[in-house]
């Protein structure tokens, strides 16, 4: 079975002396209570639920899948007793609003615990992972009564939440939904039709779940300005607010997937059922952003964790594994081979998977200050510009994490060889759990999409200056630093690059839209690695101030781990940016027809 140390000294290093996090919340309102002591005693707590009650479900959790009887889905052994100490232990309430029984802390303390629950048992972190963000669509545009009778609930954990919106016929296009809603008594409306792929649409660990579909109204506009929002719970809430009677919505079946077994991933069938406007008629998809947003952040921590995990595991492994003779002699004498970390490509692999997992907790930590400001920012000014780059980072957090995730964990495999590809060292689960990451909540190709076109493009440039404006100010600030010449140098000039190469696409675009999608994901991979190669830099100063103290051996291993990114990864970059420049010539001249010459279909 994999193991699992929570990297809280990595995580302190990144809040407390990269990004001065305890500034941050100090500037917050209420965020006094995010003292040093609390957040050190939170991590701690977290770390430990995560690898003594999660991680010891992950694997028999993949193995036994869950069980679908009579419309009711069991849970894997032992998901519903963590999911009860996960509740016992006040983790749902932890940064939601006091006013609804949350702890009122802020947000980005959240994501570091997502990522130990990622890391951990990604699966079993799926069902109480939508409940944040339905809960957080409701307080934003729910009516008061919808807020008295399901937020606390949702920030208690005694009910979780889903997001219902992809259909058997449609996908991402959810201008083509089916599912309808007929008014009837009470402000009511009777739902009906079928979403699939709900996660967590149907399980034992909760009292209740509180869905919120997407479904039309009989008049509604035709595509995507006809969608209205619905709350929709599975048990009809009483006159006190408790769980009632059953509503009309079943699980209809059960995906068979190829990762994520322990999780219940539902085709759900609402027969009618009733359901009550969130927001208003046909602005729903406005009102489900909100959710979609924070399901895409979460989405990204996932590839993190995953990261994480891959790397622990795969370091641990090579470590022990004894395989021929360091190409440069002997380095463990007293054995009969040396271990497998003495060889470069292993190193490699190893070193790969170390800077992503650094680099990526880099840019979570970093954009959930954001949403910290978006959340509590005292000035409307500050808000703004936090609100920019969250927009702008929010689709590079969901795809280049997870694409890179999806890489690691494939290293990961190919670190412990032969013994990877077999079943009971668990980093198989690690790939097939990580490789839906790349397609839910938006598959990274609309990621791509959302960035280049309309986070960039539609802004005219201007998200993307605040980004890459700070960057300038800091390369020009650190010019003269002699301890950072080699990250600053090559950091400015892809700075510079990014710009150019986003006017290029935009010259393109005006005279064919299909240059936007031609250049959209190397786009997106492009600006991934310049934001790491910025935060990489950030840490490289710390670190070198550092190195004179008691951790040196610490610092010492980040700035090495920074040069690995600059010299061994950051090279990508000159890919994508041929790839951006290369334009849809090539992709759209074979006609659909002649794709297939050759052979029949």
């Amino acid at each position: 079975m994999p193991s699992y140390q929570a990297p809280i000294r990595d995580m302190r290093f990144v809040m407390d002396e990269m990004l001065d996090y305890p500034a941050h919340y100090a500037r917050l309102p209420g965020g006094d209570e995010a003292s040093p002591d609390v957040v050190g005693a939170i991590l701690e707590e977290g770390a430990r639920f995560a690898r003594d009650v999660l991680l010891p479900i992950n694997q028999s959790g993949d193995e036994e899948g869950c069980l679908l009887e009579g419309g009711e889905v069991k849970a894997p052994n032992g998901f519903k007793e963590a999911y009860q100490q996960y509740v016992e232990g006040g983790w749902p309430s932890l940064a939601a609003d006091p006013e609804h029984g949350g702890q009122g802390l802020p947000p980005s303390l959240a994501m570091l615990l997502s990522e130990m629950i990622c890391a951990t048992n990604l699966a079993w972190g799926m069902y109480p992972g939508l409940s944040h963000g339905a809960a957080d669509a409701l307080r934003h545009h729910g009516t008061d009564e919808q807020k008295a009778t399901y937020l606390t609930k949702l920030v208690e954990g005694v009910w979780t939440g889903t997001m219902c919106l992809t259909e058997p016929h449609c996908g991402t296009d959810l201008g083509l939904i089916n599912t309808r809603a007929v008014p009837v008594d009470n402000n009511a409306y009777a739902i009906t039709g079928s979403k699939i792929y709900i996660s967590a649409g149907e399980h034992n660990l909760a009292e209740n779940i509180v869905h919120l579909v997407l479904a039309k109204l009989p008049d509604a506009p035709k595509g995507s300005k006809g969608i209205s929002l619905f709350v929709v719970p599975k048990l009809l809430p009483d006159a006190r607010g408790n769980s009632g009677e059953r509503n009309a919505v079943t699980c209809g079946s059960l995906e068979n997937k190829m990762g994520i077994h322990g999780n219940a991933t539902c085709v759900m069938n609402f027969d009618g059922a009733t359901g009550y406007l969130v927001g208003s008629p046909n602005q729903g998809l406005a009102c489900m952003f909100t959710m979609m947003n924070a399901a895409r952040l979460g989405v990204g921590v996932q590839g993190l964790g995953l990261t994480e995990a891959s790397f622990q595991n795969s370091l641990s492994y090579a470590r022990d594994r004894l395989q021929m003779r360091s190409l440069s002699g002997k380095q463990a004498p007293d054995k009969a081979a040396d271990p497998i970390i003495v060889h470069p490509d292993v190193r490699r692999m190893l070193l790969t998977q170390k800077a992503f997992a650094e680099g990526g907790r880099m840019l979570v930590l970093y954009t959930a200050q954001m949403l910290d400001v978006v959340e509590h920012g005292e000035s409307g000014q500050e808000r703004e510009r936090a609100d920019t780059l969250l927009g702008l980072l929010t689709p590079i957090v969901k795809a280049f994490l997870t694409e890179v995730g999806f890489e690691s964990t494939n290293e990961g495999v190919q670190v412990y060889g032969g013994h990877g590809f077999i079943k009971e060292w668990g980093m198989e689960q690690l790939v097939r759990d990580a490789r839906i990451t790349r397609i839910y909540e938006g598959t990274n190709g609309i990621q791509a999409l959302d960035l280049l076109g309309r986070k960039v493009l539609m802004s005219q440039g201007e998200s993307l200056k605040v980004f890459t404006k700070e960057i300038h100010q800091f390369c020009k600030a650190e010019a003269e630093n002699p301890a950072l010449k080699e990250f600053i140098e090559p950091l400015a000039k892809l700075n510079a690059e990014w710009g150019e190469l986003t006017m290029g696409v935009g010259m393109k675009a005006m005279q064919d839209r299909e240059e936007v999608g031609a250049a959209s994901m190397d786009y997106l991979m492009y600006s991934g690695y310049v934001a790491l190669a910025y935060l990489f830099a950030r840490a490289a100063k710390q670190a070198s101030a550092s190195l004179d103290g008691d951790d040196k051996a610490f610092y010492a291993a980040k700035l090495n781990t920074a040069r690995f990114y600059y010299q061994r990864l950051l090279p990508r970059t000159k890919a994508h940016a041929q790839m951006i420049q290369a334009g849809a010539a090539s992709l759209m001249a074979i006609s659909s027809e002649d794709f297939g010459l050759g052979f029949e279909i």
